[in-house]
């Protein structure tokens, strides 16, 4: 299983914030849904949110990126940043 992690440099405290939660709401089910996805979870810091979410493989996560689903909501996103976002995509190795 794989853990994808992405720091997203939109302001929570402002109004593009407002507007990324709402997209965040409307899409969250939507992307738990795909296949492999298990689960989608949003942080948020002072300056940043962050996404993580967990998948059964690279493979299902690459699919979920060539979905219709990525690109309709993904420049959406996009349009909302301040900096370039940065992601990790980890191995999960243990969890209680």
């Amino acid at each position: 299983m794989i853990v994808r992690i992405v720091k997203l440099s939109i302001d929570p405290n402002s109004e593009k914030g407002t507007s990324f939660r709402r997209l965040f709401l409307e899409s969250k089910e939507h992307i738990a849904g795909q296949t492999g996805c298990h689960k989608v979870i949003l942080l948020e810091s002072q300056s940043h949110f962050f996404t993580h979410s967990t998948w059964d493989s690279e493979e299902a996560l690459d699919n979920y990126r060539k979905s219709d689903l990525f690109g309709d909501v993904w420049p959406k996103t996009k349009a909302l940043f301040y900096d370039k976002p940065e992601a990790w995509t980890c191995l999960m190795i243990e969890e209680a």
